[in-house]
């Protein structure tokens, strides 16, 4: 890439006024950042009225072990009707499993989830339907017009803290009051 800093790993935070409802107040994990684009997952968004149950039910995977997973995010507006698990490195699905850092992979497989339901897939993950993708140069675009804040990321915000202060717990961490920041983008 050329001048630009690689976001995989990185957290996007959507600002006040983004002008587009998909992304209000959204917190997008970083999968891949290249000169042809960028895909990432909304991670403080989930799915209202879709249970995981039922999505395995749909996939006819029976569980045979308890799943420890709340609730199915929307990643994004890009292809709803394809999962993807953002998970701890602690599970590869062969060639299916992208590293995105030294502690996190993202993995878009029915391997993946027939091992959740079996107990032998990783210890923390995010399962989302559809992404955030954006083609060349776009998101530098939206960054450049103030449309984004990009912070670390820390597996705890990831899969730990709830969906709910996600944002406003991605702002904190950037020594940012959320209740300070104004929907009008300016540049000084």
């Amino acid at each position: 890439m050329t001048d630009k800093t690689n976001l995989d790993g990185k957290l996007l935070i959507a600002m006040p006024g983004i002008g587009d409802s998909n992304f209000d107040k959204s917190v997008i994990y970083m999968c891949s950042h290249s000169d042809e684009g960028a895909m990432g997952l909304i991670i403080n968004k989930p799915a209202p009225d879709l249970a995981l149950k039922d999505l395995l039910d749909q996939l006819s995977i029976t569980p045979n072990n308890p799943i420890n997973l709340d609730s199915i995010h929307i990643g994004g507006p890009v292809e709803h009707g394809r999962g993807f698990v953002l998970h701890s490195r602690d599970y590869v699905a062969s060639e299916a499993t992208l590293d995105v850092t030294d502690t996190v992979g993202m993995t878009a497989s029915l391997e993946i989830l027939e091992d959740i339901s079996n107990g032998t897939g990783p210890d923390q993950c995010l399962l989302a339907l559809g992404y955030s993708g954006w083609g060349p140069g776009q998101l530098e675009s939206e960054i450049q017009s103030n449309g984004w804040l990009i912070g670390d990321s820390s597996d705890a915000l990831v899969f730990e803290t709830e969906d709910d202060v996600k944002w406003d717990a991605a702002l904190k961490d950037m020594g940012i009051d959320a209740r300070l920041l104004s929907a009008e983008g300016g540049r000084a």
